[in-house]
């Protein structure tokens, strides 16, 4: 075997036996995320530190935010799983190596062996719940191991978390926005960078408080609800009422058969432009369209939900779907309802309900007034706002550009710092105060009032006393003096849980299924103040050290800052 084999070098342990050691695990749900999925850079200095002999220092880093996006106070925590699927699969393949040696073709071939023979089973991930909420500064992640190691997990892990966690706050600020009652579906999968930018979306967008997606390999991939009609093509590919060939129907309960179909929604839709109650609300309606209705409750009896902007709604969409859905109705079957896909969406979702409920009344229909109206046409969080402020009758949004694109800001901004090196906290300066970072191995809390709303967040060092129910804590701003007070809280929650054990021992959290995560993300919106939640202005949300690590903090900042000199 040549010298790239696996047999060149007997300490390399087989993929079995890396399964064995690390505990068999999914493999990330994108075959491109792999240990190559990484900046050049990281590869440079995992050989410096292996070339000086640093390979195997004992680091700690942090990867967290410095900003909330969208203008608000509080983000989602996304892409946790994903990060542990990559550990717990990393190995480099031979191929791969191979590659490294052409990129780096300086690198001894010690180095190319120490890569071959690399895992994660050193490594220990201690991270917030995925689904929380979070909030600047605060670590999302701690990542502890041999420094070159975790290096090369540093660019991996913000590609699996910062989309992640950008889209699902996204979705959790339609979802407040839009209301509990409301249901929202993602329809943004033609609109998504690329294949894995919808598959993503469609999941995090789950999370973060949507009902359904459109995307059917989502639906596949992890069991979210699916919700699809039919589009405007649809309707314009029909152009009359005889090109319907199979007229027959079977009713409901399969009880009996309407051999022509056609002929009870022709009757129906006779009947609602000669009814009174309607006033002459409508003339001769577009008949291809018509066509398209009848021919799609004949194929989907059960899910008729129609898009009724083709030509125009009040005039002929609504009373072409009326008249399919009553005839379906004759036959035991519960039309869904509608779609409106442009136009003023207030106005046309009151008229259409008004047009329901009356026909509810005229024909005896128990429940026609409450049929479903979903709305969509490029919404977005300013959008359903606005149509709230209106009134509206709408049911259901269908979001998709401006959901999944993050239009409103590109990127999330996570970083991954080194926090201490062999035990030591190491701190990074800036001239900018929001990128000086926090030192050290820390614990993170989160305080709870007696209403139940969260406090703030507290970080302390990983050796000081968790802070207690019903004591009183001094909690500081990291960089400013004058900002402290004394808290007593009513309920302490210890944020960060172990994900990863490597050799600690520590017992591992199980990762969730995302339904449960779901829970989590719209359990933790309801335990925020109204006041952090609001679009316009939202109070800050406090993010806090100990009395202790502030001393600390500022201490080490004296130590590492060099000292001037005026002449």
């Amino acid at each position: 075997m040549d010298s790239f084999g696996a047999a060149a070098n007997s300490n390399v342990p087989t993929t079995a036996e890396k399964g064995r050691r690390l505990g068999e695990h999914p493999a990330p749900t994108n075959p491109m995320v792999s240990p190559l999925l990484t900046d050049l850079y990281q590869f440079t200095m995992a050989y410096a530190y292996w070339k000086a002999g640093k390979h195997q220092d004992r680091a700690v880093f942090d990867l967290y935010f410095r900003k909330n996006p969208f203008g608000g106070e509080y983000t989602v925590f996304g892409g946790l799983e994903e990060c542990i699927r990559l550990i717990a699969n990393f190995e480099l393949k031979e191929e791969e190596i191979s590659f490294l040696r052409s990129v780096m073709p300086t690198c001894e071939d010690g180095f190319f062996d120490y890569l071959r023979a690399l895992d994660c089973s050193n490594v220990e991930v201690y991270a917030i719940s995925e689904g929380s909420t979070v909030f600047p500064k605060v670590p999302l992640m701690r990542v502890e191991g041999p420094v070159a190691v975790v290096q090369l997990l540093e660019t991996p892990f913000l590609n699996l978390v910062n989309y992640a966690s950008l889209v699902t706050t996204n979705a959790a600020r339609h979802r407040f926005v839009a209301g509990k009652s409301k249901a929202l579906l993602e329809f943004g999968l033609r609109r998504a960078q690329g294949p894995d930018g919808g598959i993503s979306a469609s999941r995090y967008c789950y999370m973060g408080g949507f009902d359904a997606t459109s995307n059917v390999a989502a639906g596949r991939f992890f069991s979210i609800p699916l919700r699809g009609t039919h589009s405007h093509a649809f309707v314009s590919s029909f152009m009359c009422m005889d090109e319907i060939m199979d007229k027959a129907l079977s009713s409901h309960d399969s009880s009996s058969t309407c051999e022509d179909f056609v002929s009870v929604v022709r009757c129906w839709l006779y009947k609602l432009q000669l009814s009174d109650a309607l006033h002459g609300a409508f003339g001769e309606t577009n008949q291809s369209e018509l066509a398209a209705f009848t021919s799609y409750a004949l194929a989907m009896p059960n899910n008729f939900l129609a898009l009724v902007d083709t030509y125009d709604v009040m005039k002929s969409g609504i009373p072409n779907f009326c008249a399919v859905a009553l005839a379906l109705n004759d036959l035991g079957y519960k039309a869904t309802g509608i779609r409106l896909d442009s136009g003023d969406l207030a106005y046309l979702s009151i008229k259409s309900r008004k047009f329901f409920h009356v026909i509810e009344k005229e024909f005896a229909v128990p429940g026609f007034g409450n049929l479903l109206i979903t709305a969509s046409n490029d919404l977005n969080e300013e959008t359903i706002d606005a149509l709230n402020k209106q009134g509206h009758e709408v049911d259901a949004f269908g979001i998709g550009t401006y959901l999944v694109t993050c239009y409103s800001q590109a990127a999330l901004g996570c970083v991954f710092k080194l926090v201490e090196i062999n035990g030591q906290p190491r701190i990074k300066l800036s001239e900018d105060v929001s990128k000086v970072t926090i030192p050290c191995k820390k614990r993170c809390y989160r305080l709870y009032g007696r209403e139940g709303y969260a406090l703030l967040d507290l970080m302390t060092g990983e050796n000081e006393e968790p802070p207690k129910k019903g004591e009183r804590i001094l909690c500081r701003h990291p960089f400013s003096e004058s900002k402290r007070a004394y808290v007593v809280p009513h309920r302490v929650e210890e944020l960060l849980k172990c994900y990863w054990p490597g050799g600690s021992g520590n017992k591992r959290e199980e990762l969730p299924s995302l339904k449960t995560m779901r829970d989590r993300c719209m359990q933790h919106l309801d335990q925020m103040r109204p006041d952090h939640m609001r679009r316009l202005n939202p109070t800050p949300y406090k993010v806090s050290v100990s009395g202790n690590l502030y001393d600390f903090i500022h201490s080490l900042w004296l130590n590492e800052a060099p000292i001037g000199e005026l002449q």
